[in-house]
């Protein structure tokens, strides 16, 4: 699909099927296009970075930590092995 003036999406050369527009306002806020969230999962926040001159954002699940912590414990691993286990990976 070719660029038009007024058009909502345009064709994006490194991904397939077209991509949505989004404006920025005087504020520097952007609304995440619904169609985007519901592909990615929604998210409070987004880890942001400058990659080549595109702005690339990620969701971030603060709780992800927690569920290590607790599939960790599930599993029997302690602290103590964890520790042990990074000493051991760094031995020359």
């Amino acid at each position: 699909m070719a660029w038009r003036a007024n058009s909502a999406k345009v064709r994006n050369p490194f991904q397939a099927g077209p991509t949505v527009i989004a404006k920025r306002t005087s504020k520097n806020q952007l609304t995440l296009p619904k169609a985007v969230v519901e592909q990615v999962g929604a998210a409070d926040y987004y880890d942001v970075v400058c990659d080549n001159g595109r702005i690339v954002l990620t969701p971030l699940h603060p709780g992800g930590a927690e569920a290590v912590r607790r599939r960790l414990a599930e599993l029997g691993i302690r602290e103590a092995d964890v520790s042990e286990a990074v000493s051991w990976a760094r031995q020359p």
